[in-house]
């Protein structure tokens, strides 16, 4: 199919006094890994579940493959896998059985049940835990298996609630990984997490909302681009550092100039002919420049520049 993946239209919900989710639209495409990103109370897990059809808006609507969660509920569920952002496997369930009660739970029959249940686990790297029961995994493990149990109808779009939180650094750079691979086999993923240095990595665009509405969307580059007139800039002399900072306050377009030893950070106004110029001034002016280089935003930096820290 041509079009987004996933396309929420003009979404609304209140619980009582609170409006969780306020007129927020945005899209991503197949095959994308999209980051939402937002304060706590923001209206994340409220925008996921009712795209994941498990609640239901007071006004718009959510298409998956062009099907509509509202008008066509079960068949988006078969396009949509939806990981919470708590694991709660059964009990008295090892592993293999946990995933075979879902995979019968979403109709697959016979030989191709246990051909799927065995691949995925094999995917998620849970071979070695055939004898464990679910309730006994390690947080890292068992978030494997909630990963492999979204997976066992090979859905189109995966939806995560915090899949890395309280995960160990070893368990999250695998667990990434994991995302790497299934976003290169094609399937969208939309993720929300607070570690926001890791989600700037893995994530080729990200959607910023706050109070419920959407604040920001698109790749980081594009939302540094939209958000701020200045860029910031790393300049490395050898020699008198305070000599370069002087002559950093009497340049036109600087401002906000920090010096940390040898090195200097300030914003820039302009684009790279204001950078150009600067660094040519810079050297005639008899500063021994060993680096100057622009300094790319991350998503810690958008989310400071965007969001205001308003909870609802």
């Amino acid at each position: 199919m041509t079009g987004p993946l996933l396309e929420v239209q003009s979404l609304s919900r209140r619980y009582g006094r609170v409006q969780a989710v306020d007129d927020l639209s945005f899209a991503m495409a197949r095959g994308a890994i999209t980051g939402f990103v937002g304060p706590n109370g923001a209206g994340k897990t409220t925008t996921m579940r009712i795209a994941a059809t498990l609640d239901v808006p007071d006004r718009g609507d959510v298409f998956v493959d062009g099907v509509s969660v509202l008008v066509e509920p079960r068949e988006a569920r078969q396009r949509i896998g939806y990981m919470a952002d708590q694991f709660r496997p059964y009990p008295n369930l090892d592993v293999p059985e946990y995933l075979d009660f879902f995979a019968r739970a979403y109709g697959l029959r016979g030989r191709r049940r246990l051909q799927t249940v065995r691949s995925v686990a094999a995917f998620c790297g849970l071979d070695g835990f055939a004898d464990r029961p679910a309730t006994g995994l390690s947080k890292g493990m068992g978030q494997r298996l909630h990963l492999a149990k979204t997976l066992l109808h090979d859905p189109a779009l995966l939806i995560l609630d915090e899949p890395a939180s309280g995960l160990d650094p070893r368990a999250r750079i695998e667990f990434r990984a994991l995302l790497k691979e299934l976003a290169a086999a094609g399937k969208g993923i939309l993720i929300s997490s607070h570690i926001l240095p890791e989600l700037g990595e893995l994530c080729d665009s990200v959607v910023v909302i706050e109070k419920g509405r959407r604040v920001v969307a698109g790749t980081i580059a594009e939302i540094q681009r939209s958000v701020a007139a200045e860029q910031a800039v790393r300049l490395r002399v050898l020699g008198d550092a305070e000599a370069a900072h002087r002559f950093l306050l009497t340049q036109p377009g600087v401002g906000a100039v920090a010096v940390d030893g040898d090195r200097l950070r300030f914003a820039l106004a302009g684009g790279d002919a204001a950078a150009a110029a600067l660094l040519q001034r810079a050297v005639a002016a008899g500063l021994s420049v060993v680096e100057f280089v622009r300094v790319e935003a991350d998503l810690e930096d958008i989310f400071l520049q965007t969001t205001r820290g308003n909870v609802q």
